[in-house]
Parts: structure tokens; C-alpha cells; sequence
């Protein structure tokens, strides 16, 4: 039986427990020989590490288990790096989000300017995880990379590394079929969906449960209820209150807007002055993380190696780690399953620009992903998308040519920024904040 060298780049993360979990309960069709644990962050990764110790006991204790933050010991013939980095940590998100908001504008890690600053951060440390790849991994290796902002790291890793063996992907879209399957009463893994958009900016356009179309039964419900199951029999993947909000707010979007399904998201970009107006400026998003799953994890930990009987087994579950899993398994397999990625366009989208990272669905091979064709989408659509994926290569051409002024441009073209001045006062801010981590701009 074929076995796999796995890193997680990023181990220090408290989604990582999940994420071993879902690798390990398959370990009788995706054996490990070694995983690994890499992060910068040697006293998280280490906190974090007694929660997969755990993990591995249970479920496959004589996996090889190696914590290290030498890239070279990391990489060293390994055949997949799982990626989820955050530079900065949730001290840096907290920016993202207070910054704007200080001006009226939407605070989120991932869109608008707090995606930007975010993106700017996240590009290098990305460019420099795949060059020690290329040294150190195998030939054949491949990054499955949930590190965000995806859209603006998949453009940038597809401009600075063509030839990475790298796929860029993303949970929501996962967490909103789970959703789906829930308001349906049926298995997530009975649903397919046609797709199209970027990265956090995006619609369903079908939905079938085993073969039979049911978008319109979901966007009737949506319409009314948004994606909040009402009677769910599992835990939401996100159920703090800001995300309640989220998935409730689909529903002024789908009554409005009758073609589509609309990723979550959206929000910040079509009910930004609602999504403002809701926010407090001085509690965020950012804020509800550390003092909920963060503090509670780490608190485990302390417990635990103090001696109490803690349950560590709550702190690994959910979809994040399956899909990545599911996701690695095609590729190592050449499956050819077929789930929700980002690629480069090259006429899958027929009016969108070729170069525009889309995520749509394609099937998984060993080769990669093979994209499936969307044709032609109405103009609303394709106006939003290419304001925004033009936002994300003017990010992407600041961070290349060190340019302040293309990092303006960006921010001044979100649609989430009402004008240039407010721009230059949020990037401004931003660039203060951010001295330790963004290339400098001039």
C-alpha cells in the first residue's frame, strides 16, 4: 500500500486537530507514514500539538508524528503540504477588521480593504512555502492551500511560481452545502453544485440531490430563512453570532436577486452599509475568535497538561478538515472527484478575463484539477466580478512592483470603499499597522 509524507504548514493552528483527524480516519485508504507539523510559532505549534498527539493515539498510534519549525526537516520528501497560514496571527486580523470600520467601511479578514491588507501579508511567506517545496519535497509534491485571502494567493502564486504544484482552495462554499443538506434533510455528500465566481465572491447556480435539481426549493427557502437550517441535526460549522448574522443576511440578497444562490460573502460587497451599521467597531469578528475557540483551546491544553480531565476530543471535527482531505485523496488517487477549486480562467467563463483566478467546479486528477466549462454569465454578474478580480491583480501588481500607488488603486476600487479619500486614510492606516509584514510601498 502506497503511504504519504504530510505536512501541515501552519500547524500551529487550532483547525489543525481537525484536520488529523479526518486525514487519520482514513488511514486505511490514505496511509501516513509521517506527518509533520511546521510552523514559525514554535510554543503555539506546541500547544496545539498536544491536542493532535491525542488525536494520532486514537487513531493511528503508530504514525510518525514530528513537530519542527526548520522548513528543511518539514519538506524533505514530502508529498503533501497542507497550507493554512495567517500572518500576523488574530492580533493582525483584529487591524484588518477595526481599520476600516474606523472609517465606515466593511471590516472582514478576507474582503474589502481588510482582505487587501491581509493578501499583502499572506504573498511572500506563501511564494517562500513553495520554494521549499521545489527544494526539498518531492518532484511530485502538491500544496493543498486553504491559507487566506485564497483569491489574491492564488493570483499571486500563479503570477510569482507558474509552474507550483499548488491548489488553492476553500471551505465555505462547503460549509453552505452542509447547510444546504441541512435545511434538505438530506447527506452533504448527496449534493453536486454548478459554481462560478472568485474566491469569496460567487453564486450556485444548481444545486441537485442525487441527480434531481432542487435549487429552487433552496432558493425559496433562502429567500425567507437565508442558510440557517431550522431544524439542524449538527452543529453549524460557524455558529457565533456574527456568523448567524452572515447566513441569515443570504436571505436579502436571494429575494432581491432571483438567478442565484449567493455565497455568504456577498454580503460585504451588496449589504455593506447593513453589515457596518450591525458591526462594533471595537469588538469584532477577530475579537469573538480569541476569546471563544482560541481561548477555549488553549485553555484545554493548559488544563490537560496540568494534570485535570479535559475532553480534547471537541476541539476535532468538522468539514474544514474533510474536505482537504477529500480534495488530497483525489489527487493522490486521480479520483477524478469533483469539487469546487481555483483555477486559472482560460475560457471556462467565456466573458471573464482568461488570466481571472475562478473558482468554479473541476474534476480531481494526479494531474491537477480539469476544470468544468460555465459559458457565458449575465452582466451583473460579470460586472461585479470584474471589478473585483481587478481589485485583486492591482494588490497583487503593489506587492510585485513595491507601489503604493497600485495599492491605492485597489483599495479605492473595492466596492466596499466609497472614495479616494477614504481609501488613502484606510491604507494609510493599514500601512503603519502592517510595518512588520507588508513590502514596503513607495
Amino acid at each position: 500500500m502506497k503511504t504519504f509524507k504530510l505536512v501541515i504548514a501552519g500547524g500551529g493552528s487550532t483547525y489543525t486537530p481537525g484536520i488529523v483527524k479526518s486525514l487519520l480516519v482514513q488511514k486505511d485508504r490514505f496511509k501516513l507514514n509521517e506527518l509533520v507539523l511546521y510552523d514559525n510559532n514554535a510554543e503555539r505549534q506546541e500547544a496545539v500539538g498536544v491536542i493532535v498527539r491525542h488525536v494520532v493515539e486514537m487513531f493511528d498510534p503508530e504514525l510518525k508524528l514530528t513537530l519542527t519549525t526548520d522548513p528543511e526537516v518539514a519538506m524533505t520528501d514530502a508529498d503533501f503540504i497542507f497550507a493554512q497560514m495567517r500572518v500576523g496571527l488574530y492580533a493582525m486580523r483584529e487591524q484588518d477588521e477595526k481599520i476600516p470600520l474606523k472609517y465606515g467601511v466593511v471590516g472582514q479578514e478576507t474582503c474589502g480593504p481588510g482582505g487587501l491588507a491581509y493578501g499583502l501579508r499572506t504573498i511572500y511567506p506563501m511564494v517562500e512555502l513553495i520554494d521549499y517545496c521545489e527544494k526539498y519535497a518531492k518532484p511530485t509534491y502538491w500544496i493543498v492551500n486553504y491559507s487566506n485571502p485564497a483569491a489574491i494567493v492564488a493570483k499571486a502564486t500563479f503570477r510569482l511560481r507558474p509552474k507550483a504544484r499548488i491548489l488553492n482552495i476553500c471551505d465555505m462554499p462547503v460549509a453552505i452545502e452542509r447547510n444546504m443538506a441541512e435545511i434538505l434533510e438530506c447527506d452533504r455528500h448527496d449534493l453536486e453544485v454548478d459554481y462560478f465566481g472568485l474566491n469569496h465572491f460567487g453564486w450556485f447556480t444548481k444545486v441537485r440531490l442525487n441527480g434531481e435539481d432542487v435549487t429552487e426549493k433552496l432558493k425559496s427557502y433562502v429567500a425567507e430563512h437565508g442558510y440557517m437550517p431550522q431544524n439542524a441535526k449538527s452543529d453549524v460549522l460557524h455558529s457565533d453570532p456574527s456568523w448567524l448574522h452572515t447566513y441569515a443576511n443570504a436571505k436579502n440578497i436571494c429575494s432581491a436577486f432571483h438567478d442565484y444562490l449567493p455565497n455568504t460573502y456577498m454580503q460585504y460587497y451588496l449589504l455593506g452599509d447593513e453589515v457596518v451599521k450591525s458591526s462594533d467597531p471595537n469588538h469584532t469578528r477577530a475579537n469573538e475568535v480569541m476569546e471563544g475557540r482560541e481561548k477555549r483551546i488553549f485553555d484545554a491544553v493548559a488544563d490537560y497538561r496540568a494534570g485535570k480531565d479535559v475532553d480534547l476530543t471537541k476541539f476535532f471535527g468538522g468539514v474544514h478538515g474533510e474536505f482537504i482531505v477529500d480534495v488530497a485523496m483525489s489527487l493522490a488517487f486521480d479520483l477524478r472527484k469533483r469539487y469546487l477549486v481555483m483555477v486559472e480562467n482560460n475560457g471556462a467563463v467565456e466573458n471573464l478575463p482568461s488570466d481571472a483566478m475562478v473558482e468554479i467546479p473541476a474534476y480531481i486528477t494526479d494531474r491537477g484539477p480539469e476544470p468544468v466549462r460555465v459559458g457565458e454569465i449575465p452582466t451583473f454578474y460579470k460586472g461585479l466580478i470584474e471589478q473585483q478580480e481587478a481589485v485583486e491583480k492591482l494588490i497583487v501588481d503593489a506587492a510585485v512592483e513595491h507601489s503604493y500607488e497600485k495599492a491605492l488603486m485597489a483599495f479605492t476600487l473595492s466596492k466596499t470603499v466609497p472614495s479616494l479619500l477614504v481609501a488613502k486614510k484606510i491604507l494609510d492606516d493599514m500601512i503603519v499597522a502592517n510595518k512588520a509584514y507588508w513590502p514596503e510601498l513607495h
